[in-house]
């Protein structure tokens, strides 16, 4: 068998890392977007590069990277100064690495410098514009100033029928340990991608078309990637949800997550379940505030029933003591009455040795009521007299 040329596998690579340092020498610029990041313990951090295609999003091109722990304390700070958020998944950035390749380990890039510029590039410049045209527009309080009623029961919500969040938020009002009940009715929608905010817009045109049936419309998001959630920074909606005849609420994305739509809403909430805990807790305070005015109204009772007992109590009192006074003096009178009255008895006067003289039964007091033949009568002490009178004599005769 005839015996062919042949190369080890090591001393190919090794040609191979010899290309590659001659032709990458120096470090240079490179257009990447971030697809993972892994902070070590150590302090190193480790990323995963890609390129896609603008039109179709398919996977060009990826490369493992490093940003050693002695230049990742400098970088990591500038960019989120400057970018005003951290480096994460989703974004673009501009790196200037230098090429490394180990006959183990295969390519990987060394990460010396981020440019912040960059990274804020065209898409957050949009973001910005949009901003700043809508502050201009007046449009970040219009939907703010609108009323929300103390307990908002009746609920629109547009989101996806399969997004995690939406299930989330649902479980969670409707599961709440109170037992508050809500209406609560989803208008779907696309929550991410270039036709979501045409979407969202017909939800809510959906809701409007019905908003006395309703306190509020919420949008619901699970949160994402930074590039799936570019959609929220759209200016039609961001109209659309400032002049919305409804107060809306949003909980889009996750905590670090703050876009234009929350800007203009009415009210924004983080997440999904912390925008149920936040209507539960509006409940929740309502229900204690009724409760200490009941509490508040039986003290008062109990109070206000205490003290008209106590002048009742007053009232029977100086009553009772005006009956007894009034008793005393009519009992005082009766008295005095029955001691006048024995004072003039008859009896008295015959057993002191006066004697009554009576005509016809009626007791005279005078001579001159009799005339001679008249029958009367003398009452004694000790007896009656019956006689006639002879003769009548008057004064000193």
């Amino acid at each position: 068998m005839e015996e062919k040329d042949s190369i080890g596998l090591k001393a190919l690579l090794e040609q191979v890392k010899q290309a590659l340092d001659a032709q990458f020498a120096e470090t240079l610029w490179l257009r990447a977007e971030v697809s993972e990041l892994k902070q070590h313990p150590s302090g190193h951090c480790y990323l995963t590069l890609v390129e896609k295609d603008p039109d179709s999003n398919a996977l060009l091109a990826k490369a493992s990277a490093v940003v050693w722990a002695s230049s990742w304390r400098m970088i990591r700070p500038f960019f989120e100064a400057q970018t005003g958020r951290g480096l994460a998944p989703g974004m673009q950035v501009l790196v200037r690495v230098q090429v490394s390749y180990s006959a183990v380990y295969g390519l990987s890039l060394v990460v010396y410098d981020i440019d912040p510029s960059f990274t804020v590039g065209e898409l957050e410049l949009a973001r910005q514009r949009t901003i700043a045209r809508l502050q201009d527009e007046g449009m970040f309080v219009m939907n703010a100033q609108l009323p929300l009623p103390m307990l908002p029961r009746r609920l629109a919500v547009v989101s996806s029928e399969t997004a995690a969040g939406w299930r989330d938020f649902r479980r969670h009002l409707e599961e709440n340990e109170y037992g508050f009940r809500f209406q609560i009715q989803l208008f779907p929608a696309l929550m991410q991608g270039e036709a979501a905010p045409a979407s969202i817009i017909a939800a809510l045109d959906q809701i409007a078309a019905q908003a006395d049936d309703f306190d509020a419309a919420l949008i619901l998001r699970g949160g994402g990637g930074a590039m799936d959630m570019v959609c929220f920074d759209d200016y039609e909606l961001a109209v659309n949800v400032a002049q919305f005849p409804l107060p809306v609420l949003t909980a889009i994305g996750h905590d670090h997550d703050y876009h234009v739509a929350d800007m203009v809403a009415h009210t924004h909430v983080k997440t999904p379940t912390a925008l149920a805990d936040w209507l539960i807790e509006r409940f929740a305070a309502e229900a204690w505030q009724v409760d200490l005015l009941l509490q508040r109204l039986h003290l008062a009772v109990r109070t206000h029933a205490t003290r008209q007992l106590g002048v009742l109590d007053a009232l029977r009192l100086r009553m009772t003591h005006a009956v007894h006074l009034r008793h005393a003096d009519a009992f005082a009178k009766l008295d005095n009455l029955a001691l006048r009255l024995d004072a003039v008895n008859p009896r008295k006067a015959l057993e002191r040795g006066f004697l009554i003289a009576l005509k016809n039964g009626r007791r005279t007091a005078t001579a001159a009521a009799f005339t001679p033949g008249d029958r009367l009568t003398l009452m004694f002490r000790d007896g009656i007299v019956e006689a006639e009178v002879n003769n009548v004599k008057y004064g000193k005769e």
